[in-house]
């Protein structure tokens, strides 16, 4: 099971979240917080897999307690989802530097959360697609050469709709494949690119003009 922790200000937030993973069958609440310094009380005393995490909570602010608990000088990291009503650029920023391990919008949906939880659990991170969009833009000029870093046509494919923001399952109707398979394909681009998460897949697929 993943166990889930739910840190938000708004208790019918808590409550939507805690239903949404309360209905997956591999996952599970463990506890939640009303406010950033509960947050980082209860995170460390629980352990959970993956914390969600709200950024303007009272006491002390979902970035701090992110930095608090997953950050670059931080021993063993909690990781942590950034879930929050404001997508403005600073926050994102703020967030994937301070070891966030996720930044989604709450409007993202069910599915999305779930998708989250899951990358966050594996090791992976996703991001709200339209923030990776708009995200990608600020990167440094493309790369004049093209490439394909040794990928195959299957590959590039999916590349190439990670870096438009596409879920896995997104991904998989578009290209009729299996969830399972856009997972396998998405392993053996990491292997070849030496990318850590599909921020850096789209990274990648921006640079060398994959896409537009």
């Amino acid at each position: 099971m993943i166990r889930v922790m739910i840190a938000d200000d708004q208790a019918m937030v808590r409550t939507g979240f805690g239903m949404i993973i309360g209905a997956q069958p591999d996952m599970e609440v463990v506890g939640e917080a009303a406010d950033g310094v509960e947050a980082v009380a209860e995170a460390r005393r629980l352990r959970p897999d993956v914390a969600l995490m709200d950024i303007r909570m009272p006491r002390m602010d979902g970035l701090q307690a992110l930095r608090l608990l997953a950050g670059p000088d931080v021993a063993d990291p909690v990781k942590v989802v950034v879930v929050t009503t404001f997508d403005l650029d600073e926050y994102v920023h703020q967030a994937l530097l301070g070891g966030a391990a996720g930044f989604l919008l709450k409007d993202s949906g069910p599915a999305l959360l779930i998708e989250a939880v899951r990358a966050a659990a594996s090791g992976d991170a996703l991001v709200s697609p339209s923030i990776t969009v708009r995200l990608l833009r600020h990167l440094a000029a493309p790369q004049p050469s093209g490439g394909d870093g040794g990928l195959s046509p299957r590959e590039l494919e999916v590349v190439r709709l990670t870096a438009r923001g596409q879920t896995n399952a997104e991904i998989a109707g578009e290209l009729f494949i299996s969830v399972g398979t856009v997972k396998t394909h998405l392993g053996s681009i990491h292997g070849k690119l030496g990318t850590r998460n599909r921020v850096e897949i789209a990274a990648w697929a921006w640079e060398r003009r994959l896409v537009s």
